[in-house]
């Protein structure tokens, strides 16, 4: 009895792993939101989350994460963000330091900003847990749009996503 539920558990986890890696989020349509939130740490995501204020798809943006060394003005030249823009629409987000952080920061700047409709900005294997800590901070009243960022990952990068994944569910589900 043991042996089989012992069995079961590591087939539920090799069949969920499979699905992880091979069911990555995509990019969101261009449907338009309030706001659009990035998360740092990912190749792509600032540049796509630019692209969707250019577009007109949002009307600001946080930038979650930020280096604390990092100046506005650093940020605007790496990125070719002309001044007023960083100004009048991009908030840049010093307080997190990994993804259960930027969702906090994340609600923060929502509830101060009157946010609705949100897009949330992201690489493919981190968006399902970025989204379902995001999902944990906001209220229920907040809409997020889910909008990944293609990439290439390893196997060691989608093994390791997966197990936080997995530890950020259990923690949900436990209230911590």
């Amino acid at each position: 009895m043991f042996r089989r539920a012992i069995s079961a558990v590591v087939l539920v986890w090799a069949l969920g792993f499979v699905w992880f890696a091979f069911a990555l989020p995509e990019p969101a349509d261009g449907i338009a939101t309030d706001a659009v939130v990035v998360p740092t740490g990912g190749e792509g995501r600032i540049a796509q989350g630019l692209a969707v204020l250019n577009d007109g798809l949002a009307e600001r943006m946080l930038v979650s994460g930020v280096d604390r060394e990092v100046t506005p003005g650093e940020f605007a030249a790496e990125f070719e963000v002309d001044e007023r823009q960083l100004e009048c629409c991009i908030t840049l987000g010093f307080s997190a330091v990994d993804t259960r952080s930027n969702a906090a920061e994340t609600a923060q700047w929502v509830e101060d900003n009157g946010v609705r409709t949100l897009r949330l900005v992201t690489t493919d294997w981190h968006m399902r847990r970025a989204a379902g800590e995001l999902s944990r901070a906001l209220p229920s009243s907040v809409e997020v749009v889910r909008d990944a960022v293609p990439s290439e990952p390893s196997f060691a990068s989608l093994f390791l996503e997966y197990h936080k994944l997995l530890a950020s569910w259990v923690a949900g589900l436990i209230g911590f």
